[in-house]
């Protein structure tokens, strides 16, 4: 078992997938969002239906993403490795629009990391900073789309995906108000 450790993320940033509910357009028996999301790079999603597959990502409240990584092995998946790969933001099924169009180079191994805040941001999409300044796309819904597999397969396998957003800034500013009533000064300080 290959498990996969997310080491060169920067700080600031935190894995947010667990608080969405995923969803796929297809799956093989023993190949769905459980592999895709169980942190091992031994397990896949493998898609089992017509084109193009999707990667749902639905958040109960609107969201800060930073970041969206793909985990993929053309050596071990050949013509099931996707090529060409939508990403698309909303509230719903029903808004959806692009973000970016990813092109995948031609044998990936490893994770294939893509920002969304910068590049949405650059795009006039809704977009706003965080309080630490990063850029971030809001949105209460993510779907990846694969448009293309190397070879021109049919299907895909994508062995892991992982959505960050920015840590929640601390909202103290280090300035304690004055205390200078005996009454006040009773809450100067916490027991």
């Amino acid at each position: 078992m290959a498990s996969l450790l997310v080491n060169d993320l920067g700080e600031g940033l935190r894995e947010i997938g667990r608080e969405a509910v995923w969803s796929l357009s297809t799956a093989k028996p023993g190949n769905g969002v459980e592999q895709l999301r169980d942190n091992n790079s031994d397990t896949y999603w493998q898609s089992d239906g017509g084109q193009p597959h999707r990667i749902n990502i639905q958040f109960h409240k609107k969201m800060s993403v930073s970041q969206l990584w793909l985990y993929l092995d053309y050596k071990l998946d050949e013509s099931y490795t996707p090529k060409k790969i939508s990403i698309k933001a909303g509230t719903t099924f029903h808004d959806l629009q692009p973000v970016h169009v990813l092109e995948v180079g031609e044998d990936p191994n490893g994770w294939v990391k893509v920002d969304i805040g910068k590049i949405a941001f650059g795009s006039g999409n809704e977009m706003c900073r965080d309080m630490s300044g990063t850029k971030v796309l809001r949105a209460h819904f993510i779907q990846v789309v694969v448009l293309m597999m190397h070879q021109n397969g049919r299907d895909t396998h994508i062995r892991q995906v992982k959505i960050f957003g920015p840590r929640a800034a601390s909202r103290q500013t280090g300035i304690m108000p004055d205390f200078s009533t005996v009454e006040f000064s009773q809450f100067s300080c916490i027991r």
